[in-house]
């Protein structure tokens, strides 16, 4: 049996229940973290000692962190689909998984969501908020200029190239801030909601972490 811990509402969670989702995969959700609880406790901590989600669980075998968790699921079950066993496919896949980690998510998931959505609006640094925009906004330009020739950032089918950046989307274009003219990205997003994991997933409310920093 595969489990799978994490609230909902956890960025990191979903580009995991995504994939599994992707993947068709059978598996139980502990609801974790959050308002849900759990992490420190024990039996959680064996599993993982930093005490975060995603977890995840599959007979003997446990894995934290998103990413390692992604290329597990995409590489014991996902065939060559989602994480091609060429070293040189592979590598495009783990670039952008790679930048999206520590380019995007800094960008966009810690300067504009927390510093803007989650901080309680007397404790908003303006100036930072403003900065942190414009890098996003940058970011999300080189992905526009990569996806004006070819649908997914990996190529002509969904990789895990698209799923760490991908997830960002439906957060971005729905918080009330300004959004730059990228069509490609847009174009991008539109067909990722066309996809039912993506929905499900993916497009979740995150209304509970509004203002909430300790969430």
């Amino acid at each position: 049996m595969l489990t799978i811990w994490g609230r909902r509402s956890s960025f990191n969670v979903q580009k995991v229940l995504w994939l599994a989702g992707e993947l068709g995969l059978t598996y139980e959700h502990v609801l974790a973290g959050g308002q849900h609880g759990l992490l420190d406790t024990p039996e959680f901590l064996r599993m993982n000692p930093h005490g975060r989600v995603p977890l995840l669980r599959e007979g003997d075998t446990v894995v934290w962190e998103s990413h390692a968790i992604l290329r597990y699921l995409a590489a014991r079950h996902g065939a060559e689909a989602f994480w091609p066993a060429d070293p040189a496919r592979r590598a495009r896949a783990d670039g952008w998984m790679d930048w999206a980690q520590t380019a995007l998510q800094p960008a966009f998931l810690v300067g504009v969501f927390w510093g803007y959505y989650r901080t309680p609006e007397p404790q908003r640094d303006l100036a930072a908020i403003d900065r942190a925009l414009a890098n996003t906004h940058a970011c999300l330009r080189q992905l526009d200029a990569v996806l004006a020739t070819q649908p997914y950032l990996g190529g002509e089918a969904l990789t895990l190239a698209d799923i760490p950046a991908a997830t960002a989307l439906y957060r971005y274009y729905e918080l009330d801030i300004a959004h730059a003219p990228l069509p490609n990205v847009r174009a991008w997003y539109e067909r990722l909601q066309q996809r039912p994991a993506y929905r499900e997933h993916v497009m979740v409310p995150f209304g509970e972490l509004k203002g909430r920093l300790d969430f």
